[in-house]
């Protein structure tokens, strides 16, 4: 049995947003990121969706060229622009057998270790689940947008 025969479907019928909205794992060493991106790369023809919050969401699965050529490229600009000696902006579902990663952009982590909806949206999302329009899906209720628009009149 080969590597990728044994890798298991961790999204169990799950949605985009109750797996966003899941537990997850914080990659807190740059050296725990660099083992981390190898497991990634292990699996990259696993059908990974790798998303840009803020732009359409794909709706084709990226190849594993594809995948390898983003971590590549994202690892630079983590390293480049998070500016401290421990890594903190990428968690996954699973760390040895992922299917769903935040990575937060280090120009706009704010407290990306805080819950809930006072928490910002990470700039990419790499995930086995079709992603959808996040920054859409996580608006407020139309009951707390109508409160709000009260306050000043």
């Amino acid at each position: 049995m080969t590597e990728e025969e044994t890798v298991v479907d961790v999204t169990d019928n799950k949605t985009f947003h109750d797996a966003f909205m899941g537990k997850f794992y914080g990659i807190l060493k740059w050296e725990q990121l660099d083992d981390f991106w190898l497991t990634l790369k292990k699996f990259k023809d696993a059908d990974w969706y790798i998303y840009a919050v803020g732009e359409k969401p794909p709706e084709e699965a990226s190849s594993g060229s594809d995948v390898e050529l983003f971590v590549d490229k994202i690892d630079v600009l983590l390293r480049r622009e998070h500016d401290e000696d421990y890594c903190g902006i990428v968690y996954a579902d699973n760390l040895e057998n992922p299917s769903f990663i935040k990575v937060f952009d280090p120009n706009n982590i704010g407290t990306s270790c805080s819950v809930g909806q006072d928490a910002p949206l990470p700039g990419w999302i790499i995930s086995k689940i079709p992603p959808i329009n996040l920054p859409e899906a996580m608006k407020p209720t139309a009951n707390r947008r109508r409160w709000w628009q009260k306050i000043f009149k």
